[in-house]
């Protein structure tokens, strides 16, 4: 019997850990829609796929725009017919400087991307695993072990983090009934350029600044793949994947 096709958007797919996330599924045989502002970044991932996997469709999507959204997964849906996997990893980290010098449009811009634009994909992903046969499918969030531990001056990321961890639960719980697992993986210091700045030193709550050790950002896509091929009768609400000496726990 004929595998079935499976199908998986990854949004932040221009980069970074969305990069090596869409490409770690491609090459598993997923076909990936690749979702993010920036157009030449997603035509450089779809350059990176490889010739035997899945087919990858670059998507220039802004996800603080429902219209835009909604045109991401419409195009899923032309395309491919369903979606078996949403990655919800598009985000930005404002800058690492106290709270009150945080300006309001820095505050708006981790909420619209971090969170609001998360629950725009998200609600696209239910209509459509629930409409679609066989029904069902699987989120995966990128949440941050700054929910659990913030670093100094991090309100807005670490708020958005928060808050993200529990829309991962209102998620599973409201999709059971409907075959939707959702999960969520909090990562700490994958080798990105987001976390470039590890190499030179991070503040810490000592007020020291300090460097960090990374790891490849390979171990992150292989821990996604792992949740996004468990059957819908199995789901991991939550996974750790963190270089083994940063300075996580025993912070403060």
């Amino acid at each position: 019997m004929a595998t079935r096709e499976r199908i998986a958007i990854v949004t932040g797919a221009g980069s970074g850990i969305g990069r090596t996330v869409a490409l770690t599924l491609q090459r598993d045989g997923y076909d990936v829609v690749i979702a993010g502002r920036r157009s030449v970044a997603l035509e450089e991932t779809a350059a990176a796929a490889n010739d035997d996997g899945g087919r990858v469709i670059p998507c220039p999507t802004d996800i603080t725009n429902p219209d835009a959204v909604n045109a991401l997964f419409s195009t899923t849906h032309r395309s491919f017919g369903r979606l078996d996997v949403l990655f919800n990893n598009a985000g930005v980290m404002p800058p690492a400087i106290p709270m009150e010098e945080l300006s309001i449009e820095q505050w708006q811009e981790a909420i619209d991307i971090n969170l609001t634009g998360t629950f725009l994909c998200a609600c696209e992903a239910i209509k459509l695993m629930k409409e679609q046969y066989p029904r069902g499918g699987r989120i995966i969030n990128n949440g941050s072990i700054s929910a659990k531990a913030p670093r100094p001056f991090s309100a807005a990321y670490t708020a958005t983090k928060h808050a993200i961890t529990g829309l991962t639960k209102s998620i599973a719980l409201d999709g059971r009934s409907h075959d939707i697992a959702c999960g969520q993986i909090d990562i700490g210091n994958a080798r990105t350029e987001m976390t470039d700045p590890a190499d030179t030193g991070f503040l810490q709550a000592s007020g020291q600044t300090t460097p960090e050790p990374r790891m490849d950002a390979q171990h992150v896509a292989d821990a996604v793949l792992y949740m996004a091929n468990l059957p819908l009768d199995a789901n991991v609400p939550f996974i750790t994947v963190m270089a083994t000496k940063m300075p996580f726990f025993g912070r403060g």
